[in-house]
């Protein structure tokens, strides 16, 4: 077994090379510094997973409120949905690192201990073998923090409170992050998909855990995290919504993105 998952996207979803991947990476993230830095960092947050040029600028958008907890944040728990292989509820990788261009994100093996009890939670390589949901993720954390363990989630056939009890087990302090990697409407027309990702936002915003598939195809991993949200007092806040139509597409098909953060209350901070 080859104990390093390699990239399966780079040089189709992202650039292959790793000089022109961190100039992208860093243009994007340059591109969404957008007045003053954010006094606070989120805790978790809600990105797509779309090739770079089409989401890449509203998933930045998100990246860069964590800038300022670069060297705080040593765990990321990174959740995406299946698109290849049927999963029944989460899965973890066989392997002890993912690569990308940009180097290897070793896999945190104490957290993938714990979540072993977890009756929800399987080991599957295959899950994770080219799935991108959760890879395109990593340049833009390889980029805004520094040394990080990650835990990645390929969420399958699961029940949304399956998932927060995996977010609970994880939950950690300030030095755990959680990103939950999801798209928003797919292949309508331009018009229509603003009027039902607008809808879904309200409803991200709102902590609900009613999101269909139809609005998120990440929906099992986004309600997971709404009800942990609402578990731990997490306030959301819409960060951007946009979709392909402007970003690289044409208006006949696009498929919506939206970049959420949640940040702790002050008073449930711990």
């Amino acid at each position: 077994m080859n104990p390093i998952r390699p990239a399966a996207v780079a040089g189709t979803f992202y650039p292959g090379a790793a000089e022109e991947l961190a100039r992208e990476v860093a243009h994007l993230i340059a591109g969404a510094r957008r007045g003053p830095a954010a006094l606070r960092v989120p805790k978790a947050i809600i990105a797509p997973h779309a090739g770079y040029i089409y989401s890449g600028p509203v998933a930045a958008s998100v990246y860069a409120l964590l800038e300022p907890a670069r060297s705080r944040i040593r765990r990321v728990v990174l959740l995406g949905p299946t698109h290849r292989v049927a999963v029944r509820g989460l899965a973890l990788p066989e392997a002890e690192g993912f690569a990308t261009p940009l180097g290897v994100a070793k896999i945190d093996r104490a957290a993938a201990a714990a979540l072993r009890d977890l009756p929800q939670v399987t080991v599957s390589g295959k899950a994770h073998a080219l799935e991108h949901s959760l890879e395109v993720h990593l340049p833009f954390l390889q980029t805004v923090l520094d040394d990080f363990r990650l835990v990645p989630l390929a969420v399958g056939d699961a029940e949304t409170g399956e998932v927060a009890e995996a977010l609970d087990a994880l939950w950690g302090g300030p030095e755990t992050l959680i990103v939950v990697s999801s798209d928003l409407s797919h292949y309508l027309n331009y018009r229509h998909a603003q009027a039902v990702d607008k809808t879904t936002a309200d409803a991200i915003l709102a902590l609900s855990t009613a999101i269909t598939h139809e609005q998120a195809c990440g929906a099992t991993p986004v309600t997971g995290l709404t009800l942990a949200a609402r578990r731990h007092g997490l306030k959301p806040r819409l960060v951007d919504l946009r979709n392909s139509g402007d970003t690289a597409g044409d208006k006949g098909r696009v498929v919506g993105y939206g970049a959420f953060a949640f940040f702790e209350d002050a008073g449930h901070a711990h």
